[in-house]
């Protein structure tokens, strides 16, 4: 795998504690799903989660996962002051992390969203594709 940036320094060489440093809060992982499910792409889309997100972490949030490669930014070619967060391939691989974490919390938590749930489970493969195919029409549809 190439990497395009040195590693940053981590407490320890276990692939679980990368993992966790890199995505070991609610917020990074909200705004993940909210690329991968609902199409967000600009911060104020970000800001509209219903889960209430405040400026300051998200812009935190979203510095942090751009330094880790896990989404990429660039200038809206209609509005030179507004950025376009996308992810990146090493974001979309987390797909069936957070598919199977939705399954997890599903299968033993009273959760929303049971027609997600539902979909998942029926084809959790068909479902995947399914938010790989859209990713990667928003890319190729790319100036």
């Amino acid at each position: 795998m190439l990497r395009n940036r040195a590693s940053p320094k981590r407490r320890s060489g276990c692939p679980l504690n990368a993992s966790v440093e890199m995505l070991g809060d609610r917020w990074s992982l909200l705004i993940i799903r909210d690329m991968m499910l609902r199409g967000f792409r600009t911060y104020k889309e970000f800001l509209e989660c219903y889960e209430g997100i405040a400026t300051n972490i998200l812009a935190d949030r979203l510095r942090k996962l751009v330094a880790y490669g896990i989404i990429t930014t660039e200038t809206d070619a209609s509005d030179g002051r507004k950025v376009i967060y996308s992810l990146t391939a090493k974001g979309i691989d987390l797909a069936p992390v957070l598919t199977e974490m939705v399954l997890w919390a599903a299968a033993h938590e009273d959760t929303g969203n049971q027609a997600l749930v539902r979909l998942m489970r029926e084809d959790k493969k068909k479902f995947l594709a399914g938010v790989r195919q859209r990713w990667a029409d928003r890319h190729s549809a790319r100036p």
